[in-house]
């Protein structure tokens, strides 16, 4: 089987997907698919994040050059949706009788349709929703993507598979865990993501303020975006809590390892996610999680491995209080438990498995 996944960047700073599209890719190489990547900015010629020794296809150029650079295209997987280079590909699929399946990866999730949702709902109308009725097949990353897809009124036909995770092995886990501690010997409160509205990172600022927990800091880690980490900056400074936040930029590679193996907690207070990737990590690397109902991530009440609130002041607040209360030995065996879950239900290798079967019974269909 020949895919070809496209995405809208392989560069770091577009978060989540930037990681998921380039280990899917390579995992389902690993599986035995023949795979394509391409990036209407030309990164996956460059990127580090993709594993050149995967037996990946990496793709330049411009879009009317797929078809005759990797030919004999099964299945063009697009992650994302709402740019140029989307409607395009829409185009190119019905043109050379492509099945295309898309991953609208969090884009069409409540929050983010009202986020600048006057373009939006142009763009809904004139040939988004047009361009998804249009495609062999959905993929969500989880049952509440999905249900929120059908919300929407598309038909098509929605695989679920959730994004895997890279899961350091337990003796290079060690090895950063051992790593010498800064001066500083406070406990660490961690956020790793895009630093973006989205996130609802002034949620957590006030509850830190209401709480200002001795002992502890937060890092916040992450690309800023339209200018937020300087707002949140500029709020922590307001609040009076600049000695306990650190708002550091983006950490990539084993910096942001290590910053996740030496957390004490992570905190994602979002208001929408279509998975939430740095959950996962946060998870692969023993750290509890304190994240919220925007989320599809009900597992960490399940698992007992973190904290499971809605995405609003009073309960990130509640939650948080609950989570720095929590003793060091208990914070460590839910840390333990969140590890077990991702070793069992997201490693790349299973995700791979899932996807092809999903990609089989489309073509399946389409042959029917």
């Amino acid at each position: 089987m020949r895919v070809l996944l496209t995405t809208t960047s392989f560069r770091p700073e577009y978060g989540g997907p930037v990681l998921s599209v380039s280990r899917l890719g390579a995992a389902l190489a690993a599986a035995g698919a023949d795979v394509g990547v391409w990036a209407p900015d030309g990164s996956a010629e460059t990127a580090d994040v993709i594993d050149r020794e995967s037996g990946l296809t990496v793709l330049g150029g411009g879009i009317e050059n797929l078809p005759s650079a990797f030919p004999g295209i099964d299945i063009l997987h697009d992650n994302g949706v709402w740019l140029p280079h989307n409607h395009a590909l829409t185009k190119l699929c019905v043109q050379y009788d492509i099945s295309r399946v898309v991953s609208p990866r969090g884009m069409l999730e409540p929050w983010a349709i009202r986020y600048k949702w006057l373009k939006k709902k142009v763009a809904w109308a004139l040939y988004q929703k047009r361009d998804l009725q249009r495609a062999a097949a959905l993929h969500a990353t989880s049952q509440q993507e999905a249900d929120q897809l059908r919300q929407l009124g598309l038909k098509p036909e929605i695989h679920i598979a959730p994004n895997g995770v890279d899961i350091p092995s337990d003796a290079d886990l060690a090895a950063l865990t051992c790593a010498a501690k800064e001066a500083d010997t406070r406990q660490t409160a961690l956020f790793l993501g895009r630093v973006h509205p989205k996130k609802g990172l002034p949620l957590l600022v006030d509850a830190w303020s209401r709480l200002r927990p001795e002992g502890w800091k937060t890092v916040i880690a992450g690309p800023s975006e339209i200018g937020h980490a300087e707002e949140i900056a500029a709020l922590v400074k307001t609040k009076g809590l600049s000695d306990d936040f650190e708002v550091i930029g983006p950490q990539y590679g084993e910096d942001k390892s290590r910053l996740l193996a030496n957390a004490d907690l992570f905190v994602l207070p979002t208001y929408s996610e279509n998975f939430g990737i740095a959950v996962a990590e946060a998870l692969a690397h023993n750290v509890p999680v304190l994240t919220t109902t925007g989320t599809p991530w009900q597992e960490l009440q399940t698992n007992a491995a973190g904290w499971y609130v809605e995405p609003t002041a009073e309960a990130i607040y509640s939650g948080l209080k609950a989570a720095l209360q929590t003793s060091t030995s208990e914070r460590a065996a839910m840390g333990k438990r969140g590890r077990d879950l991702v070793q069992r239900s997201y490693r790349w290798d299973g995700i791979a498995k899932r996807v092809l079967t999903a990609y089989e019974q489309i073509l399946a269909d389409r042959a029917a």
